[in-house]
Order: structure tokens, then sequence, then C-alpha cells
């Protein structure tokens, strides 16, 4: 009987998609005079029913506790501990087939297509990459880069859970720097012009820190997004600190955000907290609940409160299966559940 650790697993996994926004978690040999192909593909069975939506669906969904994707990774040694790097992934649909994680997405390499260079300075890297906000919200939730399942994940990004960040998990047109592991430390800078002709404020910016010392591991994200084409406000300010510590018995996360839209006066709050539990050495519980309050001038302030449960088992190291609950409940609409049988397999 081989012996597969949740965890080790779970860092593989959040390995290979912070390994987009170039944080500097990608594999050594990225840096080799080589190039590797890589993925991971998901898809569920599903009962899925929102606070606010009437209509239950069943469906076969694409991803599941991540979104399916594949990509090229590789670089050359230039000498002197000097190395050009380059990424190029792609989100796919494997329940239709289709590119990209739906029509709006480009038909290329519609999850990261960076290029840059890497030595004892830290990483340098420009062109479409992953949000560090995003790859930041993975390490403190138990479901990590899950945008069907994780409550922080869906609060924040999805829109049919009237999604409280601005932005795509995706930023285009950036430039990223990451500096070298300064002791438990490293840190993240992103920048994006915008690109919008006669209008220089339209750009994008962050920075975000990450610690891991041991069992603990903590972040410092803040952002500001603005856009000529976002409703309903044309900019915001995102802030997320969180934790996890493995205790061994029990994994613990919790994190807290806030966002201020600049020009509508919008602002959020969401918290969450959430635990991992092994079951036995190939399988593990995880829950999370993560409760959000707008707080709107023009409108009531609204309570939304998202809760997942589900248990994972690993068949190898790369192949496991799982089982999710979703529950929903917006204020002043009926309870909304989900429930969803899913697979997924790197390679």
């Amino acid at each position: 009987m081989y012996y597969v650790e949740q965890r080790a697993v779970g860092r593989l996994v959040v390995g290979l998609l912070l390994a987009g926004c170039g944080s500097g978690i990608a594999a050594d040999a990225a840096a080799e005079d080589q190039v590797q192909v890589y993925g991971l593909i998901g898809t569920y069975v599903g009962s899925m029913k929102r606070s606010d939506n009437v209509a239950r669906t069943v469906q076969i969904g694409s991803g599941g506790l991540n979104t399916s994707y594949w990509g090229f990774r590789g670089g050359e040694d230039l000498g002197n501990g000097l190395s050009a790097i380059f990424q190029l992934e792609s989100f796919f649909q494997p329940d239709t087939g289709g590119a990209g994680r739906n029509a709006s997405d480009p038909t290329g390499f519609s999850r990261s297509g960076w290029v840059g260079l890497k030595g004892d300075f830290g990483q340098l890297t420009l062109g479409r990459m992953m949000s560090p906000f995003y790859a930041s919200m993975q390490i403190v939730n138990p479901f990590q880069a899950s945008v069907v399942f994780s409550p922080l994940v869906v609060q924040s990004y999805v829109a049919s859970f009237n999604n409280t960040i601005i932005g795509d998990t995706v930023w285009n047109n950036a430039i990223q720097y990451v500096t070298p592991q300064m002791g438990d430390l490293s840190v993240t800078a992103i920048y994006a012009p915008g690109e919008v002709a006669g209008d220089s404020a339209v750009s994008n910016y962050g920075l975000h820190l990450r610690y891991q010392h041991g069992p603990l591991a903590a972040v410092l994200s803040a952002q500001r997004f603005r856009s000529s084409a976002v409703a309903p406000s044309t900019g915001q300010y995102a802030y997320l600190t969180g934790f996890s510590y493995d205790f061994g018995p029990v994994k613990l996360y919790g994190s807290a955000q806030a966002t201020d839209s600049a020009v509508t006066a919008i602002k959020s709050h969401t918290y969450q907290a959430g635990v991992s539990v092994p079951v036995t050495t190939t399988s593990s519980l995880q829950f999370s609940w993560a409760r959000t309050n707008v707080d709107n001038p023009k409108a009531a302030t609204g309570i939304r409160n998202t809760a997942g449960l589900g248990y994972d088992y690993f068949l190898s190291r790369r192949t496991d299966i799982y089982v999710n609950y979703l529950y929903d409940h917006v204020a002043g609409h009926e309870v909304g559940n989900s429930y969803a049988l899913g697979i997924r397999h790197l390679f």
C-alpha cells in the first residue's frame, strides 16, 4: 500500500497553481535547458443551487476543486546564476472540450503567458499571469483555488455569488517582480499599466508578502485595480491577511479581507475560517466557512454566509476523487444547497 500524505499533495497542487503567478514556487527545472509539459484535468457531477437562485441545476461541471489547465514551462541557463524562463498555460473545459474557462477567455494561453529572468536578484517576468492576490487566497483556505467549492474564493471572484473583488484571477499586460527568499519571507510586486489611451490612471498594482516558517504560513496582500469598463465601480482597493497552521492531526486556516471601491464607496468585509483533518493516510476532510458583509450606501446592507464540507480520497499521488457539499445563504433569500462528486488528475 502506497502512502499519500494529503497536505503534501495539496502543496503540490498549490505549487503548480502559484507557478502561474511567478511566485518563485515553480520548479527549479524551469531554469534549466529543458521544456516541461504538465497540467491538471478535473470534472465533477453535481446538483447545484445558490441561495439567490430558485432553479436547481444538475450538471457535469468543468474543473471543480481546480480549474483544468495544461501548459509548458522551461528556460535557459545564461551563466553566472542567471536564467531565462518562460511559462505558457491554457485553461480548458473537459466537460465540453472548449478552450478557456468560458467564452470570454482568450483562445490561446488563457491561464498564463510570460517570459522573464531569474537570478540572485530574484525573478522578473512580463506578460499575462495569475493575480498574486488570488495566489495568496489559496494558502489560507482549505479548498485552495476552487472557484466552485471554496467559500472564500466564490464570494471573492465568482459573479453569480456577487463577487466582492473587481478584476480577474489573471492579470494581462503585467510586470511582476519576486524578491529572493529573505529567510522565511518573500515579497511579490506586480504592476499593469492598463494601456488605455489618454488615461494613465487606469493602472493596476499590488504588493504581496508571504511568510513560511515550519507549520505556519501567513500572507498579507494589497492591490489596487482600475478599469474603464467595470461595473458597478471603476476601481477598487482590496486587502487580505490570513494564515494556515499545521498542527499535525489538524490544519487550521483563517483570513480577513476588505474591499473599498474608489468611486461608488461600496465596501465589503469577508471573514473565513477553515480546517483540514486527515481521516486515513490517503484521505481527509475539509471544512470552510466565509461570511461577507457588503456596505452599499445606495442599497440595503447584504450579508452572505457560505460554507463548504468536503471529503477527498487519493487513489495515488496524482489522482483523487472527492465529495463536496456547499451551503449558501443570502439574507432575505432561501438557503441554497449544492452536492457534487468529482475527480482530478495531475499530469
